[in-house]
């Protein structure tokens, strides 16, 4: 996906949110609707920006679907800003 729509997604609070809770392994999105003050179709919601910027990925098992970081296309914006710091060894 294109770094404009990652971004975009990083810009919400509640992604970001979300992001942090993926970061300790998958959780099934009932479980991640019980992190916050919002409606379980928002979350869904949230949940489906994420996975439109390849930030998530999701699988189902049985009746339930799963969510996971995507922690690669994190690692190429961390290089990107790292390069447009001017830091590191990448070619440009």
């Amino acid at each position: 996906m294109g770094l404009q729509q990652t971004l975009k997604a990083l810009a919400d609070p509640t992604r970001r949110e979300i992001l942090n809770l993926l970061k300790s392994g998958k959780r099934p999105a009932g479980e991640i609707a019980e992190h916050f003050d919002i409606t379980q179709a928002a979350v869904s919601r949230h949940l489906s920006v994420l996975k439109d910027a390849d930030l998530i990925s999701d699988t189902r098992e049985g009746k339930y679907i799963y969510y996971e970081l995507n922690a690669t296309v994190l690692e190429e914006i961390l290089l990107w800003i790292s390069d447009l710091k001017g830091e590191g060894d990448h070619d440009s």
